[in-house]
């Protein structure tokens, strides 16, 4: 019987908590993937994300006036105002957890493999999470238009995979591998020069400006 995703989540969790654990203070500091985010506020997105609920979420989001990067500013505020240290070690304490906000549990494997890239491709940290769990978030965003737009982002090209059996759209092909598709997806644009083909300067202009 196949993993469940809750535990390719978990699985995800504890290799980044293992890849973390020596990381300099210059290093916490390194601006990651994600805009305007350095590598320890995105760890401390993945932890607000890690201990959330959906009661939780609705309350938060309320008391954020509505605003859903307005919340996720102030989770990552509070999740990163200790030390680094302190904050994984919170993901430590939550890793098997299996709560989450409201949304499709597929969704959650998806941050946790694209914020993972986030924090580990600045730092030179090799990151290359198991092919059913990538395979998992490539299938859950190329469907999605939620808050990311990967759907919509995609439109256009062909999708070919080359370390795995795994292709999706029509249109000038985008080759290479499935987690720098997964990133591209997701409006990571350092995944482009992982990637070739004709519907490469397609998605190039699909991409968000920075």
């Amino acid at each position: 019987m196949a993993n469940s995703t809750w535990d390719l989540i978990h699985a995800e969790r504890r290799s980044l908590i293992d890849d973390l654990q020596s990381l300099t203070e210059q290093q916490w500091h390194t601006a990651s993937l994600c805009p305007e985010w350095n590598v320890h506020q995105t760890l401390a997105h993945v932890v607000a994300l890690t201990k959330q609920t959906p009661p939780k979420f609705f309350g938060k989001f309320v008391a954020s006036g509505f605003q859903f990067n307005k919340m996720i500013a102030k989770d990552v505020a509070r999740e990163s105002a200790g030390t680094p240290a302190q904050t994984l070690a919170e993901l430590t304490a939550h890793a098997d957890d299996t709560s989450a906000p409201p949304g499709p549990v597929d969704s959650w494997i998806g941050e946790l493999v694209v914020h993972g890239a986030d924090i580990r491709r600045p730092l030179g940290i090799d990151y290359a999470p198991p092919v059913t769990t990538t395979r998992q978030a490539a299938d859950f965003y190329q469907n999605s238009n939620l808050l990311i737009g990967a759907k919509s982002r995609i439109a256009g090209v062909e999708l070919v995979a080359t370390d795995t059996d795994w292709r999706h759209g029509t249109g000038p092909e985008v080759s290479g591998p499935i987690l720098s598709l997964v990133l591209a997806m997701t409006g990571r644009t350092a995944a482009l020069a992982d990637l070739t083909g004709a519907g490469l300067s397609v998605l190039r202009r699909a991409m968000p400006s920075r």
